[in-house]
């Protein structure tokens, strides 16, 4: 993500503008045309529902005549009881056989169950042969319905197939029931009828009987799923299951060839339920013309907005980047690049901005330079300048006091010293010098004041050879010394102090160790140490610097990974660093 947010942050204000018009205008009108699309998709499959609903009404009213005719068949059967009574089963067979033969559009096989057991058969024969195991269970649900018609649960029949059965009971004259008088209803008729009154390439049917039972269905439809090992005969239980907790609406369920707008329907009088079943993407192939306009007015959308955002984008964005190439050519401030200003917008504006803000830049940079090279000059004539009345009164009186003794060697070595670290201090030439040079400042240093002080500390250079070459800002070291000196050792009883100066050279870097066993110093003025910058001057100070100015002065140089670092505990000493990059002239 981060990859792709810098990759997005490198383009071009240009190439921002015109994706972000393009994108968004283009998205803009993809989003309208396909809420268009849906919607008149939408109100056609509404169309669609209402005109199945319709036609759902009628196959119920077919259904219904069909259970009317029906029941009509059964009652005439149930008035014919003197045949019945007489028991002449070849008339009672031949008389079913004739009514079933004039209603064969509905009928498919019909029975007389009489009270004792004997069963009566349009197809008499092939009863005798084969039989029919449901018309013992079909007579006793008959018994109990006290004359009303019954229909039966879908079943397999030897005779009929898939059928349903419609039964009555059959009285004589007193209202005894002496039989029942079955008809097996031809499924195949039925639903070669609701085929042609409900199907289509684009929908199907189903109906279900009150226990979710399926009575029939389209078997030539490919919009239905089929059991496993079977060929359209049965549908799987799983969708069937499906279909019984849909409610009576419209509804939506995944089908064999994809997505199935429901239409279910209310039970009618035989008990059943209807269900419609159309594709869902019926809908949308009907709207397909409207669909290809839209695909046409998309594509002459699509070029024209390329052709007005790009113009558009450059046009804005042209002094921008004419901006933009004059300020990447910025690199001898000498040479102000300016830009000409044509425009009177808030761009124009800009552009006579940056113009005014180059030359300021220039005047600046100018002014700069000329501080920074006064300040290389004053800042060693400050230096100089801080050198302390009482250290040369102190060392012309311990001189004085030499010569009273006639110790004139010491005289001369005090002298020799004295003018060593003057010149060092005085010398104009450079600001720079070895470290071999400061060292030896050090020690011109230290031995005047090893001859006002005597043997009151012992003063070591441990300075590693490869370090006395690399060059060192003047009078870095001397400062921190003289604070050793002044602040540490001086102020302590006895006479075993000591100051140790070590250097060495590593990684590119070169550090100094100065450290005394002075008094040292508590850790509230320790934090004080590196940002008070005034000097600290005392009886004898050479230049009176104190490390807060050294600090700064290396830091300002070097940068603010050099500089000073400082350690120090009461009555133990103080450990100065000093850490600048390795430099050779």
């Amino acid at each position: 993500m981060n990859r792709l947010y810098r990759w997005y942050r490198r383009w071009s204000l240009a190439t921002r503008q015109f994706l972000f018009l393009f994108i968004v205008t283009f998205a803009f009108f993809i989003l309208l045309a396909w809420n268009n699309y849906h919607k008149a998709a939408d109100l056609f499959k509404d169309q669609m529902v209402s005109d199945s609903e319709i036609l759902i009404a009628r196959t119920n009213q077919f259904l219904d005549t069909y259970l009317d005719n029906s029941r009509n068949v059964l009652l005439l059967l149930s008035t014919d009881t003197k045949l019945l009574r007489e028991g002449d089963g070849r008339k009672l067979s031949d008389s079913l056989r004739y009514i079933a033969e004039n209603n064969s559009t509905f009928v498919k096989t019909l029975y007389i169950i009489r009270k004792d057991g004997k069963v009566f058969s349009s197809s008499q024969v092939n009863y005798e042969i084969i039989g029919n195991p449901h018309l013992s269970a079909i007579y006793d649900k008959s018994q109990q319905t006290y004359g009303a018609a019954v229909v039966s649960q879908p079943y397999v029949s030897p005779l009929s197939g898939q059928t349903v059965a419609i039964s009555r009971p059959v009285n004589d004259d007193n209202g005894a029931m002496i039989g029942v008088a079955v008809v097996e209803l031809d499924i195949d008729k039925l639903n070669q009828k609701i085929t042609e009154l409900t199907s289509g390439t684009y929908q199907t049917f189903v109906i279900m009987s009150d226990k979710d039972k399926v009575v029939t269905f389209d078997r030539d439809s490919v919009m239905l799923p089929q059991r496993p090992a079977s060929y359209h005969e049965d549908l799987p239980e799983s969708f069937v299951g499906q279909l019984a907790d849909l409610p009576i609406t419209a509804s939506e369920l995944g089908g064999q060839t994809g997505k199935l707008v429901v239409v279910k329907s209310g039970e009618n009088r035989l008990g059943w339920t209807l269900l419609v079943l159309i594709k869902d993407r019926y809908f949308y192939q009907n709207v397909i013309r409207l669909f290809d306009n839209y695909k046409t007015a998309a594509a002459i959308w699509f070029v024209v907005l390329l052709f007005m955002a790009f113009a558009m984008s450059r046009y804005m964005t042209k002094s921008v980047r004419t901006l933009a190439a004059k300020m990447d050519r910025v690199h001898d401030m000498g040479v102000i690049p300016s830009l000409v200003v044509k425009r009177e917008d808030e761009i124009g504006r800009l552009a006579q901005s940056f113009n005014a803000m180059m030359e300021r830049i220039r005047n600046l940079l100018m002014e700069t330079k000329q501080m920074e090279e006064r300040k290389k000059l004053l800042e060693l004539k400050v230096l100089q300048s801080q050198i302390a009345p009482h250290f040369l009164y102190n060392t012309l009186a311990c001189i004085g006091s030499l010569a009273k003794q006639h110790r004139t060697e010491e005289v001369k070595e005090t002298i020799r010293s004295l003018v060593g670290v003057l010149s060092l201090s005085f010398d104009k030439t450079s600001e720079y010098i070895t470290v071999e040079e400061e060292l030896e400042g050090l020690n011109m240093y230290m031995q005047i004041q090893k001859i006002r002080y005597g043997d009151k500390f012992t003063y070591v250079q441990e300075v590693d050879a490869e370090a006395l070459s690399c060059d060192i800002l003047k009078l870095t070291l001397q400062p921190i010394l003289e604070n050793a000196v002044f602040h540490g050792v001086v102020p302590s009883r006895g006479g075993d102090g000591f100051i140790r100066v070590r250097g060495s050279v590593r990684k590119g870097k070169l550090r100094f160790f100065i450290r005394d066993n002075g008094v040292g110093m508590e850790r509230s003025k320790l934090l004080k140490a590196l940002q008070e910058r005034s000097p600290e001057r005392s009886d004898g100070q050479f230049t009176g610097i104190g490390m807060a100015n050294v600090h700064h002065r290396l830091r300002l140089r070097y940068g603010d990974a050099y500089g000073l670092r400082i350690g120090s505990l009461p009555n133990a000493g103080t450990v100065v660093c000093i850490t600048i990059p390795v430099e050779k002239r």
